[in-house]
């Protein structure tokens, strides 16, 4: 009887769950505030809660809320607070915001919404506070001033991180309005364009505009003082020019990493605590730094051409981080912790230092990771003397957990006082000219993950019981002998050979001298013969593939040129053991030019495959040509398989198979292989010449790291190789190798890798980073690897079926997703390009669509481009006009025919390369759909597996012409828009 004079309700983070239903609410008249955050909510908001106008303050925020937010929401006139962040709402904001005239704080932020972002900035009126990160908004942000003048007086924070947004920033005339501005985030968009000035916005502490495509010079008053900013964030963009001083004496944080940036380091920096210039072009000496006044904290400049010695360093007594690698660094390396004595990352590898280390490092209680790797180290590990022990009876552990003196001089021993640095999870001594016997002291270690002796002249017997946390290891090219203690018998051979020739091996492992261990030195003898072999092999396989095929397939044979095959050992000699990383199946290895055999000094990415590897034959080769990727193709020595992820993966198959019910067709299938592991060799002319770029900050790894991590191949295409990589942490990765002569030059291909890589959708496999390497058949692109099957396996895999028939909502659901996928490209400007369904991922139970292989055509030449789209003619996606021109680009419309040919494969279950017999003759997929329709007798088409009833067959013939208006001439095909719109109308 009293629930009228209910003012207030708050239950937040209390656990409760169920399906809420607002409607309860309703007669709660007086209700201001309804706060029910941080619980586990489900269902929808009902339209009824706009009912209850007396509402002031509605927070449903950390929930699990779906479904569109509801039109009557906007009759909340007296709303103030509204946040519904964190839950699974999605669709389109309703209109009439500009209802809500009392509303300060509006947070959306983690949800699944989308629409236009200059529609609604010109709907809100008098609002504080916005967060729409981590959703779907899309538009620009170029929009008229008049449309953001009333919310521009108010404003203070702006969140709008982690959209879709592209197009040009805010004009400098519009920019000027926001004078109580203090925060704006736009990080991890598409917005382009150049920066106007800021000098407008005195309040402005915070700017975040990470991971854009902008470009042009950083405004000068960012970091000159004349705006008060804290924290400024332009990493990962295309910034150039130079920064000649850091005056501000506001600024704490600042991020400009992965950009273009060149010039000197800055002559002054006045209070910042954290920088972050890394992977630009700044050069100069870094005893500029001696000017600087800072207090800093965090200090990163890898990757840069800084020069110069650090022995003029000025004392950083707060510096945590320090990272100066990769540059060209000289001289000797001064005793850090005596001028930053609470240093907790070291990281200096790939300079030239020379000289000793300091022992100094040893002594720190508060250093936890050191990377002194790849510089010219001399004299022995300073453990002895260091006082490790005193600290231990002081109760005062050494906090490292990281070491790293790899590829150095380093001479002597190591010292047993190695095992009271409990806390070690990787030990990386590899590459220097270490000897004795291993200490016993290393199995007390028993934190150890990760270790590495490898290339030195160690003697005597590996140490007992060692770590049984131990994933990677390896001690080969030294002289040790003795039994392999138990509980390392598990790494494979390779962990402890070649060298080690006085190791006795147990039973059940290979035996020294066996055939899988071939040495350079055989491989070249045998080269020039075996490729003569090859070659005649090749050749002559070819011929008889190419007649089967052409009397199967008609007029839809392609000739595809290839080369003969030469095999590298993945062993080597102990005088060229310098690049060896840790024993796993297999490898990228980046060596140098004087490591490299004299065969090997000209060669492309087709004769990486090792002698380790089964070779593949010319019938494969060419059938993988033709096929594209079907994948389920096993590529390790275990039962596991190993599945297409990223671009294009062709696999190592023996033929095309017929579809379903086909008499004449011709469907991608993939014959099951099993297949020794591969090791990938690259062999630059200087080991530190390559460059790695991150498009994701979130990914982080060196070029060694990458050159360790095992590699399997997955498949091969008109791109290049697909290879699987898993990194030391666990992470996998698929790596694609590109084609000599594919690719731009490479300041195109980094702007247009950029723009690749900052598409984020949950329908995208994203690119994370790239590889430039100093020769040209060094191109790599690395993406996430995904564990899951395309879609045309899952239709046309027969015998053995480890799939269940997809029914007629799962493809419709594949249709939609592929289509929102199409549409997020094209509203950006860019075009798939190369849409198939061996493009298509269907990942988890729920067959979640994920789109792979987009817009590379963008990083390609000409001639890349004119093969992708012969590739997709040969296969039956090629859109008829791209067919009747002589320089062919991808195109929208293009993109909506391979759509129409995908959606006819999910209703038929038959592949677009089919020839189908009929009483017209045989025909392809295409046109058979068509003259089936025609003589209106479209249901013969449908695939069995979904037709067998009447439950969907409106449905399916709305799906059927759909397509068939997506096939039409280009001047009357649809946009995808229209496209996506027709498929979501489709009601089961």
């Amino acid at each position: 009887p009293n629930s009228g004079f209910i003012v207030s309700i708050s239950l937040d983070r209390l656990g409760l769950v169920g399906d809420l239903k607002f409607h309860t609410l309703t007669p709660l008249r007086n209700l201001q505030n309804l706060s029910l955050s941080g619980n586990n909510f489900t269902g929808r908001i009902a339209p009824a809660l706009g009912s209850i106008t007396s509402l002031q303050h509605l927070d449903l925020s950390d929930n699990q809320f779906i479904g569109p937010i509801p039109g009557r929401i906007a009759d909340l006139y007296g709303l103030n607070y509204l946040n519904l962040s964190v839950n699974k709402f999605d669709g389109g904001l309703p209109s009439g915001f500009r209802n809500l005239q009392q509303l300060r704080v509006l947070d959306l932020h983690n949800n699944a919404l989308r629409g236009d972002i200059g529609e609604l900035l010109s709907e809100l009126r008098n609002v504080e506070h916005i967060d729409l990160s981590y959703n779907e908004f899309y538009g620009g942000l170029s929009v008229p001033v008049e449309n953001v003048s009333s919310l521009a007086n108010t404003i203070r924070h702006v969140n709008l991180s982690h959209n879709q947004l592209n197009g040009g920033f805010l004009k400098e005339e519009a920019i000027g309005l926001f004078k109580n501005l203090q925060l704006l985030d736009l990080g991890d968009n598409s917005i382009s364009g150049q920066l106007p000035s800021f000098g407008s916005l005195p309040g402005l502490r915070v700017l975040k505009l990470g991971k854009n495509q902008l470009f042009g010079p950083v405004p000068v008053e960012l970091v000159e003082g004349f705006v008060p900013l804290e924290e400024l964030d332009l990493s990962h963009n295309g910034f150039t020019g130079s920064i000649r001083v850091i005056n501000s004496t506001t600024l704490k944080v600042l991020k400009l990493s992965s950009n273009q940036l060149s010039g000197d380091l800055p002559s002054s920096l006045r209070s910042c605590e954290m920088v972050d210039l890394s992977n630009n072009m700044i050069s100069g000496d870094v005893s500029v730094m001696s000017n600087w006044e800072a207090s800093l904290v965090d200090l990163d400049l890898s990757s840069n051409k800084l020069s110069g010695s650090l022995s003029n360093l000025p004392h950083f007594e707060d510096l945590n981080t320090f990272n100066l690698r990769n540059n060209s660094l000289v001289g000797a390396l001064p005793s850090l912790l005596d001028t930053s004595p609470i240093l907790s990352v070291v990281e200096l590898s790939l300079n030239q230092l020379s000289g000793h280390i300091p022992g100094s490092f040893f002594t720190s209680t508060t250093l936890k990771s050191l990377n002194l790797s790849g510089n010219h180290l001399t004299g022995p590990i300073p453990l002895q003397g260091s006082h490790v022990s005193e600290l231990l009876v002081m109760s005062t552990y050494p906090q490292m957990e990281s070491l790293d003196l790899s590829n150095n001089s380093l001479t002597g021993g190591l010292p047993s006082e190695i095992g009271s640095i409990a806390r070690l999870k990787l030990l990386n001594l590899a590459g220097n000219e270490l000897s004795g016997q291993l200490p016993s002291e290393l199995s007390k270690l028993s934190d150890l993950e990760y270790l590495d002796l490898s290339r030195n002249n160690f003697k005597g017997k590996i140490p007992d019981k060692l770590s049984n946390s131990l994933s990677a290891f390896n001690v080969s090219n030294n002289d040790l002998s003795g039994p392999i203690p138990e509980n390392l018998r598990g790494f494979p051979r390779s962990a402890f050979s070649p060298g080690n020739s006085l190791l006795i091996f147990p039973k059940g492992m290979p035996p020294t001298g066996s055939s899988q261990d071939h040495t350079l030195d055989h491989v070249r003898h045998h080269s020039s013969k075996g490729s003569i072999r090859v070659a005649i092999i090749v050749a002559s396989v070819v011929a008889a593939v190419m007649i089967v095929f052409v009397f199967l397939a008609f007029h839809r044979a392609q000739l595809k040129e290839f080369h003969g095959r030469c095999g590298f050992s993945d062993t080597t000699t102990g005088g060229n053991a310098k690049s060896g990383g840790l024993a796993q199946p297999s490898r990228f290895k980046f060596h140098s030019t004087a490591q490299a055999p004299q065969t090997s000094l000209s060669f492309s990415n087709d004769h990486l495959l090792t002698s380790n590897s089964r070779s593949v034959s010319g019938q494969q080769e060419f059938a993988a040509e033709i096929v594209e990727h079907g994948a389920a193709e096993r590529v390790t020595t275990s039962s596991a398989s190993v599945n297409p992820n990223l671009l294009d993966n062709e696999p190592v198959s023996s033929g095309r198979k017929s579809s379903p019910g086909s008499p004449l067709a011709s469907s991608p299938h993939v014959i099951e292989t099993f297949e020794q592991p591969v090791t990938l060799d690259v062999y630059s002319p200087d080991r530190l010449a390559g460059e790695l770029f991150f498009l994701d900050t979130s990914l982080s790894f060196t070029i060694e790291e990458l050159s360790r991590a095992p590699a399997e191949v997955l498949g091969r295409g008109s791109h290049g190789t697909l290879y699987k990589a898993t990194l030391r942490n666990g992470h996998m990765l698929t790596v694609k190798w590109l084609r000599v002569g594919l690719v731009k030059h490479k300041k195109e291909f980094a702007k247009e890798v950029k723009k690749i890589g900052s598409l984020r959708h949950s329908n995208f496999v994203p690119v994370r980073a790239y590889y430039w390497g100093p020769r040209e058949q060094e191109r790599l692109l690395l993406s996430d690897y995904i564990q899951c099957d395309n879609l045309a396996l899952h239709l046309y895999e027969t015998t053995p079926r480890r799939y269940h028939p997809l029914s007629f909502s799962q493809r419709l659901k594949v249709a939609v997703e592929v289509a929102k996928c199409l549409l997020h490209l094209h509203d950006r400007g860019l075009p798939h390009g190369n849409l198939k369904p061996t493009n298509i991922l269907l990942a988890d139970p729920d067959y979640h669509a994920c789109l792979t292989d987009y817009c590379l055509h963008r990083l390609m030449t000409p001639t890349g481009i004119a093969e992708q789209i012969l590739n997709l003619g040969a296969l039956g996606y090629r859109a008829p006009e791209l067919a009747s021109t002589s320089k062919p680009v991808p195109s929208f419309k293009a993109d909506v025919y391979a759509l129409g040919v995908i959606l006819m494969e999910l209703l038929t279950r038959r592949s677009a390369g089919d020839i189908i017999s009929g009483q017209s003759g045989a025909v392809d997929l295409t046109d058979w759909v068509r003259l089936c329709d025609q003589e209106g007798r479209g249901m013969d088409c449908i695939d069995r597996d979904i037709a067998s009833g009447e439950e969907h067959t409106k449905a399916m013939d709305d799906m059927l012409a759909i397509s068939l208006r997506c096939i039409l001439p280009v001047n009357e095909r649809p946009n995808i828009r229209q496209v996506y719109e027709d498929l979501c109308s489709i009601s089961l």
